[in-house]
């Protein structure tokens, strides 16, 4: 089933020369993990935020499971997808297991029902219940941040789950065990997770498939088998290139 399709969508910002989605074409099956990368401003970010109509379309649809996102109920959209951003955007004031429990709580769940679900989820993301849930924000690392967020964009059980760069403030080991960490949760889930980063490494690393995108526009989109030994295009090579070497710097050192 397509989870998420893009009909010849556009976008273009106020006092903007060009456009900043440019005639976009994607289709994502239910249960795909898309990792989305391109360098600073070719839409990536732009692309995913009219996923839950951060941003609207000026052309085109974005179709949620076959049926027009502007259609419907923006409240009970965003309710169903999760989201995830760099910044993490935790409540301060609240414990782990309040901002966990945010959306439960908005939807009148039962107590118990809160409570098996805000642990099952720290269990998920990697987070000791018993340890973490009183604990507030403050109080935690970076990485231990996100995984609460992640935790918090779960717990309404979307089925589309939007993740923004949400590793790129965090350091390089704990960015490494977070992206093993989210490749488990997802292959735990029939969840369909759609990830941005300006990292090639970390796009062909999670992605079922890959988009790479350049001045609005896609470029290539296949599984990371494919792009690596058959890049689209000049843009597309030169992203491959950074990536080897960087690879290729760490074997000289050793």
């Amino acid at each position: 089933m397509i989870a998420i399709e893009f009909q010849h969508v556009s976008k273009q910002f106020k006092n903007a020369k060009t456009n900043a989605i440019n005639r976009i074409d994607l289709s994502i099956q239910e249960g795909e993990f898309i990792t989305i990368v391109g360098s600073s401003g070719s839409g990536k970010t732009t692309l995913l935020k009219m996923i839950n109509r951060l941003y609207e379309a000026d052309e085109g649809k974005v179709l949620l499971f076959g049926e027009d996102i502007n259609k419907m109920n923006l409240v009970e959209l965003r309710r169903r997808i999760g989201y995830v951003i760099q910044q993490v955007g935790l409540f301060p004031h609240m414990s782990v297991f309040e901002n966990v429990a945010v959306l439960p709580k908005l939807l009148k769940w039962d107590k118990g029902k809160i409570e098996q679900t805000v642990d099952r989820l720290l269990d998920l993301v990697g987070l000791d219940q018993n340890e973490f849930k009183d604990r507030f924000p403050a109080q935690l690392s970076g990485g231990q941040q996100q995984r609460v967020g992640v935790a918090r964009a779960l717990a309404g059980d979307p089925k589309i789950m939007l993740l923004d760069e949400p590793f790129g403030a965090i350091d390089a080991i704990t960015r490494s065990m977070l992206q093993d960490e989210i490749l488990r949760i997802h292959g735990g889930l029939n969840k369909t997770f759609i990830f941005i980063t300006h990292d090639i490494n970390e796009a062909l690393k999670l992605g079922t498939r890959v988009v790479i995108m350049n001045e609005g526009k896609i470029v290539q989109v296949d599984t990371p088998m494919n792009i690596v030994q058959h890049p689209a295009d000049e843009f597309v090579t030169s992203l491959l290139q950074s990536a080897m070497k960087q690879q290729a710097f760490w074997k000289f050192l050793q």
